[in-house]
C-alpha cells in the first residue's frame, strides 16, 4: 500500500491531463519581436546574443520557423527576460490552476511546458512533455537552481558536456543552472514526463 507523497498524487492526475488541450503560446514570433524592439536591439545585434543567425531570428519573428527550447531561453536572456514572457499570464495570479487551464509552450519537435504555476516569486515549476528522441537541441545556462521529478519515461541530460546523468521513473535530480545543459528524451516509443523546478524563476 502506497501512502501519500508526490508522485501518488501525480501518478492519479497524470492520465487526465495528457487530454489537456494544448493552447499554444498565440503569436510567438510577435512577442519575441516586440521583446527586441523593446530592448532596441537589432536582428542581428540580438541573433548574436543567442547564437542564433539573423535570418533564422527573422523567420521566428514571421513565424516561419519554431524556435527549440535553449533557443528560445537564449532569446529570453538576450531580451533581460525569461521565457515566462512567452505565456499569456493573466494579471492576477491564481494559487490553484486547474489541468484544463494550464498555458502550454510547445516546440516544434513536440516538447511541451504546461506551466503549473503563475504570480511566483521565488520558484518556477512546470510540467515538461517530451515526445520520443525529443530534447532541448541545445545547451543554455542561466542564474539559479533546478530540480527534476521524473514521472514517466526516461531523460539524458548532460552538464558543461562533461557529466551524463540518465534518469528514469521516480528519479530526482538538482543541478546548478550555471551549468550549461541540455537534455532529451533518448527513448524510441516512450514519452517521457516530468515536473521541473527553476529557483529562481531565471528560465
Amino acid at each position: 500500500m502506497r501512502g501519500p507523497g508526490i508522485k501518488h498524487v501525480l501518478d492519479e492526475t497524470l492520465p487526465g491531463t495528457r487530454n489537456v488541450r494544448r493552447r499554444e503560446v498565440s503569436n510567438l514570433g510577435l512577442k519575441l519581436r516586440r521583446l527586441r524592439k523593446g530592448c532596441k536591439l537589432s536582428l542581428v545585434e540580438a541573433a548574436r546574443r543567442a547564437k542564433i543567425s539573423a535570418g533564422f531570428l527573422s523567420a521566428i519573428e514571421l513565424s516561419q520557423a519554431n524556435p527549440s527550447v535553449a533557443t528560445l531561453q537564449r532569446l529570453a536572456a538576450a531580451y533581460n527576460t525569461t521565457i515566462l514572457a512567452l505565456y499569456d499570464l493573466p494579471r492576477q495570479s491564481s494559487r490553484v490552476i486547474r489541468p484544463n487551464k494550464r498555458r502550454v509552450l510547445q516546440t516544434e519537435s513536440g516538447v511541451a511546458m504546461e506551466l503549473l504555476s503563475e504570480g511566483t516569486k521565488m520558484l518556477q515549476s512546470m510540467l515538461f512533455r517530451l515526445p520520443p528522441g525529443s530534447g532541448s537541441d541545445g545547451a543554455y545556462s542561466h542564474a539559479g537552481e533546478e530540480f527534476i521529478y521524473m514521472l514517466r519515461g526516461t531523460l539524458e541530460i548532460w552538464l558543461d558536456e562533461f557529466e551524463r546523468n540518465l534518469l528514469h521513473e521516480g528519479d530526482t535530480f538538482w543541478f546548478e543552472s550555471s551549468h550549461g545543459h541540455r537534455w532529451f528524451n533518448p527513448s524510441n516509443d516512450e514519452e517521457a514526463v516530468l515536473l521541473w523546478v527553476n529557483t529562481p524563476p531565471t528560465f
